[in-house]
């Protein structure tokens, strides 16, 4: 017998689920068509080009002049991912070849034994990680120029960091902020400073005492920035930006993860992998790695582990397999973000922007005409986020605006270090960073609220800054 129910009675309505972020490609490839779409408004420009002494291609000041225009056609913007991964294709094999490795090293075992082993130690002081770790990433990138190969450490410190009640959000703060903020105050960098002093003809590493004391103010105001936030998700994890993201990570680590003893066979493990990134910023400095040698080191690394370990070789292709797959996601972000720039060069519109920016900061009076060229700097780095590219593209044409203007260019260089650097960590057209957030699952539309107060805050710091510099240290 069918009974009625009253009308009266209510029933409890589904719970809707929350919806998800727009995933990392879907943003990058919104802004590529962003990027397609511009290249029919805005006209087509290119400066000559000569070469110095030291070899390096340089722009003419005052030879600027439009060009036929080349606007990305339908077909084009599909072709220009290929030549996005082409330009890629050094970090896209750093990535996989580091997946691969960290897959091996995951089967050991030896990584979580010793994290157990540290958290236990750190137990209630695990906040004063934060700003140790910060200062050394941020240090690596203020003297030897460490930038995008920061991404590989946060397979490393997003697990030790989710365990000792921080997010992923951290995870990536530490090392892609760090290295983003050595580069803005950067004193022996020679990627960024060492580019921009020989284009400006300035002796190599100059102003120094300068660059130090501003690199610790920007170190203070960021660390102190991320420690407070650090702090305030361990002690409530609910207000963490990821906090679903997390928690499934988290429940994956606890259906997976054991209690495992630090063996002898894990130390000696572990001693291979600091060797391995001891063996980094020495080889960078004296021998000049690279991509291609810091992935040959990797490579050597996973074999020598595998074997230490006891895997067969079959085991060991099979673990390094599933640890490329685990860095797909972040390689394709990298692909998608070298295609708009990619999509500005083919269609001859990166010439035109650094003479919108140049023309921009020459328009400021005498008294801020230095913050006009950090503005400009500030702008040219969302196209242009390579720092020696974006010396390369815009000191040639700062330097002689700062002699008319009166700008030292001592200054001229420190305001290209200031907009170079710290969006370095906030740019979605970054391929470090967006790879970074990939590794960690982290959407860089969560990471932009967490990153915009930062970014703000630096952003008045630094105007400041090369203001009181142009006023009272290197005034011409």
């Amino acid at each position: 017998m069918k009974v009625n129910q009253p009308n009266n009675v209510n029933t409890p309505e589904p719970k809707k689920k929350p919806k998800k972020p727009p995933h990392i490609l879907v943003i990058l490839f919104c802004i590529m068509i962003l990027t397609a779409v511009i290249t029919y408004l805005i006209p087509a420009g290119e400066y000559e080009r000569t070469t110095n002494e030291e070899g390096r291609e340089i722009l003419v000041n005052g030879t600027y002049q439009q060009t036929e225009g080349n606007p990305t056609g339908f077909l084009d913007f599909f072709n220009s991912l290929y030549d996005g991964m082409s330009q890629a294709s050094g970090i896209i094999f750093l990535l996989f070849i580091t997946g691969g490795v960290f897959g091996i090293l995951g089967k050991t075992g030896a990584i979580d034994s010793a994290l157990q082993h540290l958290i236990k130690k750190m137990h209630g002081k695990e906040v004063y990680l934060i700003p140790i770790l910060f200062a050394i990433f941020s240090l690596a990138g203020a003297s030897f120029g460490l930038g995008s190969e920061a991404m590989v450490y946060i397979i490393i410190l997003l697990p030790l960091l989710l365990r000792a009640g921080f997010d992923s959000i951290v995870a990536v703060a530490v090392p892609m902020l760090g290295v983003a903020i050595g580069y803005a105050g950067g004193f022996l960098n020679p990627y960024n400073v060492g580019v921009a002093h020989g284009i400006a003809e300035l002796p190599l590493f100059s102003g120094m005492g300068v660059r130090i004391i501003c690199w610790l103010i920007l170190l203070i105001v960021s660390g102190t920035y991320i420690t407070l936030y650090a702090r305030k998700i361990q002690r409530d994890p609910n207000r963490s930006l990821v906090r679903v993201e997390d928690q499934n990570k988290k429940l994956e680590e606890n259906n997976e993860a054991t209690e495992t003893r630090l063996t002898g066979k894990h130390i000696v493990i572990l001693i291979c992998l600091a060797a391995t990134f001891i063996s980094l910023p020495i080889g960078i400095i004296n021998d000049g790695w690279y991509f291609k040698e810091i992935t040959g080191v990797f490579l050597l690394m996973g074999m020598v582990v595998g074997i230490i370990s006891g895997m067969n070789v079959n085991e060991m292709a099979t673990a390094f397999t599933d640890g490329c797959k685990n860095l797909m996601e972040g390689a394709l972000a990298v692909s998608f973000a070298y295609t708009i720039v990619v999509i500005l060069q083919d269609s001859n519109l990166i010439d035109t922007i650094v003479y919108g920016l140049t023309n921009l900061a020459s328009q400021f009076p005498a008294s801020v005409s230095a913050f006009g060229m950090f503005l400009g700097q500030f702008l040219l780095n969302l196209p242009v986020n390579s720092g020696s590219g974006q010396a390369a593209l815009s000191m040639p044409i700062m330097t002689p605006i700062a002699d008319l203007v009166g700008v030292s260019r001592q200054t001229a260089v420190l305001a290209f270090q200031f907009g170079d650097g710290f969006t370095n960590a906030f740019y979605p057209t970054n391929g470090g960073l967006m790879a970074g957030l990939a590794i960690a699952g982290v959407s860089w539309l969560k990471w932009a609220r967490f990153m915009l107060p930062l970014v703000i805050l630096l952003f008045i710091t630094c105007a400041i800054m090369v203001s009181i510099v142009h006023l009272f240290v290197w005034p011409v």
